[in-house]
Parts: structure tokens; sequence; C-alpha cells
């Protein structure tokens, strides 16, 4: 099987930022998929679940009620690994494009005195949300943008180079 590019990433090097995981064509229409990531891979522990669930609630009611970018919302949900969130928008933009929007909606946590859609009707685990430690990273994530705003390494991914064998395999180091 093909490895998908998102796993040809280095996630060794992997720093906190806002970087562009892939752009596809729906039609007429451009789709870009973005990486938020707020931890370092393999380095920081995970976020934790009940503040990562927290954020995904808050930032998802945040971005499709911003009114200059809710028609563009796609998606916002937890990385599997919990160390980031995708954002899907419609268009081709780059990361640097949506930097004031991904710094607002972070900035937008801490004045929540409560997670939205926290009930058995509206959510699948109503029960595990952490407000208190999703508004810890979402302060240490805006600021750690604010300071690292010029610096071009939050917004592009290092890449991996892989060696592939004569048969086209790729090959992988530990």
């Amino acid at each position: 099987m093909e490895l998908i590019a998102s796993f040809s990433v280095d996630h060794t090097k992997i720093i906190p930022g806002i970087f562009l995981s892939r752009q596809d064509q729906v039609g007429d229409s451009a789709v870009t998929t973005y990486d938020i990531r707020l931890t370092r891979p393999n380095r920081e522990p995970a976020v934790d679940v009940g503040a990562m669930h927290s954020l995904e609630h808050i930032i998802a009611t945040y971005l499709r009620n911003d009114p200059e970018w809710k028609d563009e919302i796609i998606y916002w949900g937890p990385m599997g690994c919990l160390t980031g969130f995708y954002l899907i928008l419609k268009g081709a933009r780059a990361p640097k494009e949506i930097y004031d929007l991904v710094l607002r909606a972070f900035k937008s946590v801490e004045g929540n005195d409560s997670v939205p859609g926290t009930n058995p009707e509206n959510c699948g685990h109503y029960l595990m949300h952490n407000l208190g430690m999703a508004k810890w990273y979402a302060e240490r994530f805006a600021a750690y943008l604010e300071d690292n705003a010029d610096d071009d390494a939050i917004f592009e991914y290092p890449k991996s180079e892989r060696l592939v064998t004569e048969k086209g395999e790729q090959f992988f180091d530990s």
C-alpha cells in the first residue's frame, strides 16, 4: 500500500504551528486541510483528552460563527495522536493567510465559562471535557503563535527523505 502524504512528514521534527497538510480539488472548488499542531509529537505529552474535546467544541463553535470565515469552514477536529487539530477550509490559502483566524479562535477560548454542546443529546461523550486545561492549552498556543509569527518554520512542514529500494519500496529507519 502507498504511504499517505501526512505520514511522509518527519514527526520527529514537527514543531507547533499552522501547516498545509493537503490541497484537493472537489469539482470546481479547492479544499485545503491544515494541520494545527499544538505540541511537538513524540517529544511532549499528548494534549489532555478532556481538554482536546473541549477545544474541539469551543473552537468549532467559534469558527462556524465567525462572520468572515463561517462559510469557508468545512471541518475542525482533533488528530488521533492528540497533538493538534485538522482544519478544512474551502479554497486554497497559504498557512500564513489563516494565521489571524487561528490565533483569534484560540484566544476566544479564554472567554468561555462553559463548553458548548456538552449534554447527552449533543455530545457522544459529554462528561469528557476539561475547560480549565483547554484554556491553558489555548493560552499557551496563542502566546506561542504570537511569539513566533515571523518564524517561517511555524508555517512549513519539515519533510522527511525516504530511501526507495529498486522495487519501489520505501525504507524506514528506526
